[in-house]
């Protein structure tokens, strides 16, 4: 295969790839503290057995969008949004992870949890306890909180030391291995979700725009196959 079929194939693998991240995209639309992706495409460039150097654009990195998602209110005592920077931490088996998704419930212990049961962390990484019978739970802005002005827990707010260092683990989930940062700016709002921060129009088009791209290389590829076929074929006569 000549250059232009790699360098062709490496560009058509990248637009697979990204089409795969905007339909994630669209399907989350409407989940909880989803963070929209996008993928970033890079260069390679190696030079073969001396001669004139090969380039190649590999879509191998993706980017999470830190825009505010819409914040609707629910009413919940225990929604909770994050206006303005900042995660969540939240204790998992595998250690401890990042999400915007604050519809949390309280289990029958009396710890704060994710849906999935995952126990909410406080500002010093312990456990949120809130104990059953509470009545009048209030919230504070930097995230304390109270029952009928009681203080209970500060809910930790975080981000990574490395903002590029984040790793999508399920829909609204990360991890970070450069480790975490407390959030000072950040608020915390209660009766409140934040939605996805994704524009399914916007989306919609751009996915409309890498297909047909994608299809513009395909042609491409079948072109060059057809040119490579029939030269042998007349090699060979």
């Amino acid at each position: 295969m000549e250059n232009a079929g790699y360098t062709t194939l490496t560009r058509q693998s990248g637009l697979l790839h990204e089409l795969q991240v905007l339909a994630n995209n669209i399907a989350n639309a409407t989940t909880t503290g989803y963070r929209q992706e996008g993928v970033i495409f890079s260069e390679f460039v190696k030079r073969i057995d001396g001669g004139p150097s090969l380039s190649m654009a590999q879509g191998n990195v993706r980017m999470t969008s830190t825009q505010q998602g819409p914040l609707n209110p629910t009413g919940g005592t225990l929604d909770l949004a994050i206006e303005g920077d900042g995660f969540f931490l939240i204790e998992t088996p595998l250690g401890e992870r990042l999400t915007r998704a604050g519809n949390f419930t309280l289990s029958a212990q009396g710890d704060l949890v994710t849906p999935d049961g995952f126990r909410v962390l406080d500002a010093g990484g312990a456990p949120v306890f809130v104990p059953p019978d509470a009545k009048g739970i209030g919230l504070s802005p930097d995230g304390t909180l109270s029952e009928n002005g009681r203080p209970l827990a500060q809910i930790g707010l975080v981000r990574p030391v490395d903002r590029l260092d984040i790793t999508r683990e399920d829909g609204v989930m990360f991890r970070t291995d450069s480790g975490f940062e407390q959030v000072e700016e950040g608020r915390v709002l209660q009766g409140f979700l934040e939605g996805a921060n994704v524009d399914p129009i916007s989306q919609i088009a751009r996915m409309i725009e890498v297909q047909r791209a994608y299809e513009m290389g395909q042609s491409f590829l079948e072109s060059e196959n057809e040119r490579v076929m029939t030269a042998l074929d007349s090699l060979i006569r």
